[in-house]
């Protein structure tokens, strides 16, 4: 029997997310997630009129077939997976993963490699469709978070067919500051960092690309970042396992970079020149998610973060910086992670993790969790997705 969440979850990604129209094709690329879950993405697809295509994906054969292919192979299925991407109006991958470290044996040369050739389908995938992307709960994830699966399975839910429309007004008023902001300047633990934003402008992000979401993103202009800057939260990258990632810039270069494998945080970002510069900045504002479980597309909407990102840039906040990396590195600035203020401009953005600017204060954990509660209680559905006592079918 199907869990009715997943229904719920179906009609928040295609309705919110991606805004599937009738007569629009949409590839869903799902990696190691519960048949019924294809299921009713599939089902509320059609019952939109639109035209679902899949692809099937295990993380085991994924890593098989990495092993074998050379750069001739690589260049075929880019260009096969380039003529359907330009076939597509939407995309949604959904990507659960029995080993988060799946594949780490997979050498760095054909990592590099599988990057470099598969570029311009993320590319034009990122630039030209509506996407989503998120994870799927299972056992190694709630391990990585320190909960029980069941648990956690009820934490990815809740966070997930939240009702993002919530950060709307909030997120506005950040997008103003950060897109006339000029200089930044970060302080905390381990953490003096200095950048311009001069127009370059800043995007919110509000549950259309990533679930769960809560972010505004921009990004330094390019030769501008000053300092050094330590992150606490851990990552993985290419199937590695990194801690106390620090890095050191001069001109906007990263020019000194250590970790707890100094070696291989170095080694990404010697993939190519654009690797050592910044390709994105972003404050993380989501109230469910508190704390780091080593999974990116969580940890960087941390409440009371900020991620600082080395290598591409993206188009729609562009600083010119293009590489095959894209590493997000999270540092969270509430006071159990030690505090740390960001100004924009002199003038207090942000102190221990809370928006201190009465524009941004409907940010704060506290008032998008009371936000969430009225909205929750004056619903027609609850969040595990069933219809409350007297209530009509809800219209999403």
């Amino acid at each position: 029997m199907s869990d009715p969440r997943y229904e719920l979850l179906a009609k928040r990604l295609l309705s919110h997310s991606v805004s599937l129209r009738r007569g629009d094709s949409i590839l869903f690329d799902l990696f190691d997630i519960p048949d019924e879950m294809a299921c009713a993405l599939i089902s509320e697809t059609s019952r939109r009129g639109g035209y679902p295509f899949l692809n099937l994906r295990r993380g085991r054969i994924d890593r098989k077939l990495l092993l074998g292919m050379d750069e001739d192979a690589l260049s075929i299925a880019a260009d096969v997976e380039l003529y359907r991407m330009k076939k597509m109006q939407a995309y949604i991958a959904i990507r659960g993963s029995h080993n988060i470290t799946e594949m780490s044996d997979v050498p760095t040369a054909k990592s590099k490699l599988v990057a470099q050739m598969m570029r311009p389908v993320t590319d034009y995938r990122v630039n030209h469709t509506r996407w989503c992307v998120l994870r799927w709960p299972t056992p190694s994830m709630a391990q990585q978070a320190g909960m029980s699966t069941e648990a956690f399975e009820d934490f990815f839910f809740e966070v997930s067919t939240m009702d993002y429309s919530l950060f709307n007004k909030g997120m506005a008023a950040l997008v103003r500051m950060m897109s006339a902001a000029e200089e930044v300047h970060i302080e905390g633990p381990g953490t003096d960092l200095r950048f311009s934003l001069a127009g370059i402008p800043a995007v919110g992000c509000g549950g259309a690309h990533n679930i769960p979401d809560g972010e505004v993103f921009s990004c330094p202009v390019k030769t501008s970042v000053e300092g050094y800057v330590t992150f606490n939260t851990p990552t993985i990258y290419q199937g590695h396992a990194l801690d106390n990632v620090r890095l050191e810039f001069s001109k906007g270069r990263i020019v000194q970079a250590s970790g707890s494998d100094s070696e291989k945080v170095n080694s990404i970002l010697d993939s190519d020149e654009g690797a050592r510069f910044i390709g994105e900045f972003a404050l993380g504002f989501n109230p469910f998610i508190r704390r780091p479980m080593r999974d990116i597309l969580f940890d960087e909407k941390i409440a009371g973060s900020f991620h600082f990102t080395p290598g591409q840039a993206y188009e729609s906040a562009d600083n010119g910086n293009r590489s095959q990396v894209h590493w997000d590195l999270v540092c969270i600035q509430t006071p159990e992670y030690g505090g740390g203020t960001i100004r924009f401009d002199g003038k207090l953005i942000r102190k221990d993790g809370l928006f201190t600017h009465p524009s941004l204060e409907v940010l704060n954990p506290k008032n998008l969790l009371a936000a969430a509660a009225a909205r929750e209680a004056n619903s027609k559905f609850s969040a595990d997705g069933r219809k409350r006592k007297g209530s009509k079918p809800a219209r999403l």
